[in-house]
């Protein structure tokens, strides 16, 4: 299996994540999600009111310099890590 073909497999497991799966850590999968899939940001940072979106913005900006590579290797091994953590068969 691929690279691409993992990644996919992966990001659809990250869906059963369970609800306890602390925001820190979803951050994390989110600013690699967008890395892997978009690249660098290519948007301005929201305001301050909308601090959701913001630190979403945040956890992508902080990864902006791996390649897209980097970033699905990084992906798979966080939500493997994740899952393991949770107790769920990966």
């Amino acid at each position: 299996m691929g690279l691409q073909e993992d990644f996919e497999q992966y990001a659809l497991k990250a869906k059963s994540l369970p609800d306890t799966t602390t925001n820190e850590n979803l951050l994390i999968i989110y600013g690699l999600y967008k890395q892997a899939t978009v690249g660098p940001v290519n948007t301005s940072r929201p305001g301050i009111f909308y601090q959701r979106d913001r630190a979403k913005w945040d956890a992508w900006k902080a990864v902006e310099g791996k390649s897209k590579e980097e970033a699905m290797n990084d992906y798979i091994t966080k939500v493997k890590q994740l899952l393991e953590e949770a107790g769920i068969a990966v």
